[in-house]
């Protein structure tokens, strides 16, 4: 992480620190993201699952969720615009990128140079993987 900003560390840091409040009880694939508003704002949160898998919500979900949630408080703020999103696992494997359905969601409020910064919670030093979301999704749906 040394070749990074003071913000990006303090960005990709806010997802490490959310590992801690992870609920993955079933398959314990931690996943924690944080999102970058065009303000710099920082909204981190974990993976959440359920006994019912597809009532789970990866860890870009609940951010996601968080903003728009309070998506006319957020208009009425301007962080509507994402400028990055930090992906931080904890697992055996190797890094982990946003899945598809999170990486489109992303999308909806994200330029194509949008920046994921993908690092596992145990790895230090960090090694971290800067890639765009047009890189990771070249074929992304998008209306006409």
């Amino acid at each position: 992480m040394n070749f990074l900003d003071a913000l990006t560390k303090d960005f990709i840091l806010a997802a490490i620190e959310v590992c801690k409040s992870a609920y993955c009880p079933y398959n314990n694939f931690t996943v924690d993201a944080a999102l970058r508003t065009f303000d710099d704002s920082i909204y981190a949160g974990p993976n959440i699952e359920n006994a019912a898998f597809t009532a789970g919500i990866c860890a870009e979900g609940v951010v996601n969720t968080y903003i728009t949630c309070g998506f006319y408080v957020n208009l009425t703020e301007g962080k509507r615009d994402f400028v990055a999103c930090a992906v931080v696992a904890l697992q055996d494997d190797p890094l982990t990128t946003s899945c598809g359905v999170c990486g489109q969601f992303s999308i909806g409020f994200a330029k194509k140079d949008f920046l994921l910064y993908v690092t596992k919670s145990d790895l230090r030093p960090y090694r971290v993987l800067c890639i765009s979301i047009g890189e990771l999704l070249p074929k992304r749906f998008s209306l006409p």
